[in-house]
């Protein structure tokens, strides 16, 4: 695949509702309906909006200091409609950033909701897929 821009993974069907989910790095995912500890679809789209904006930040943060607590809740609605079908209305992502005491950490709370907004508005490719409204073809082979 000589295409640097071409993003993909595979799955494959492991038990009734159960996917092991692999990509091109070897690193794989194991994913489900919610009947276990297994991550749901949706969890995985509300964690890859999350880390995607997460890796943003933390590059540039990073670079001035070192944080000291770095999490987010990425959270949203499910909506059950009938005329637009399923989907996550009101998406949040909430981080909590600390760095400590400092010239450094000064540097880097200085910089920080300037690569929140980055992020948000033009780096993340996640958030940003969704909130463009990207259309999804789905194909069926034999």
């Amino acid at each position: 695949m000589g295409d640097d821009n071409h993003r993909y993974v595979q799955f494959e069907r492991t038990a009734n509702s159960k996917y092991e989910v692999r990509n091109v790095r070897g690193g794989s995912i194991s994913v489900g309906s919610g009947a276990d500890t297994d991550f749901t679809p949706v969890e995985l789209l509300l964690a890859a909006i999350g880390t995607c904006s997460a890796i943003d930040v933390d590059i540039v943060t990073s670079r001035r200091a070192e944080p000291t607590e770095f999490r987010a809740t990425v959270s949203g609605d499910k909506l059950r409609d009938t005329e637009q079908g399923n989907r996550l209305e009101n998406l949040a992502v909430e981080f909590t950033i600390h760095f400590p005491e400092g010239e450094d950490g000064d540097k880097a709370r200085e910089a920080l909701p300037r690569a929140v907004k980055m992020s948000h508005d033009r780096l993340c490719t996640v958030s940003r897929t969704v909130e463009l409204g990207t259309p999804v073809t789905t194909t069926l082979f034999d």
